[in-house]
């Protein structure tokens, strides 16, 4: 026999599911946003109101509330409100404009969209914007690297060149060399994973290198003029 109010199924998509999980994984987002994302990815895996509220320390009340607002609005139910105070002086449309601009396209002058440059093209301050990538946990210039290995070995792998570090032979020195440094012709693995609400864009470690390009600079003391010489390498 059930007891208390039925509570409305809670199903999130496939997109939804991503958001939450990079919300509730985050070490840079306050903790209320976090403990939000983690609540409905619990509340849709079953778990109780009660169950819920002992983990994230919160009431059942409050759990409650916040699995009612994602309910009515879905991911953007998560985020505060805005707060009382003088009327807004922008509009939702210019809001979204500037949160699809940042999202899906990049700036003319570079691969990722600042502040100054983002307000410039939308028209809007750069107080405003910088509130408003705050709100939505948008973080143009950050960025995080993942590793996707096919190798059933690797974790054994991964033991073994860990071990020599941590412990070594006896009368032994374990060295890790680098290549030097130099600009690299590269196309990534694995396709880049787009910045979103609430997670930073994802690079893969691994890449194709398709060569090198090495810059040599000669300084003239007398005249104090460079002159720079490229080499590339295959």
């Amino acid at each position: 026999m059930s007891i208390g109010r039925p509570k409305a199924e809670l199903v999130l998509n496939e997109e939804e599911h991503l958001q939450l999980w990079s919300l509730a994984r985050s070490r840079a987002l306050p903790h209320a946003l976090v403990a939000r994302a983690k609540i409905i990815l619990w509340s849709a895996e079953g778990v109780n109101n009660t169950e819920i509220a002992s983990r994230v320390q919160w009431t059942k009340a409050t759990v409650g509330k916040w699995r009612r607002r994602f309910l009515e609005r879905r991911v953007s139910g998560v985020y505060d409100e805005l707060r009382s105070g003088r009327p807004r002086s922008i509009e939702d449309e210019q809001v979204a404009a500037l949160l699809k601009r940042t999202l899906t396209r990049k700036p003319k002058a570079g691969t990722h969209w600042t502040i100054r440059e983002a307000a410039q093209a939308s028209g809007i301050s750069k107080s405003t914007v910088h509130r408003l990538f705050q709100a939505f946990a948008v973080q143009p210039h950050r960025s995080r690297t993942f590793k996707l290995s096919t190798d059933p070995f690797f974790v054994e792998k991964v033991r073994d060149v860990a071990g020599l570090y941590l412990n070594p032979p006896d009368h032994a020195l374990v060295l890790c060399v680098d290549e030097k440094s130099q600009i690299q012709a590269l196309n990534r693995t694995q396709p880049v994973l787009p910045m979103g609400l609430g997670y930073v864009e994802g690079v893969t470690h691994d890449y194709v290198r398709h060569g090198t390009t090495t810059l040599f600079a000669d300084l003239d003391i007398a005249t104090k003029s460079v002159s720079d010489c490229f080499l590339t390498s295959p």
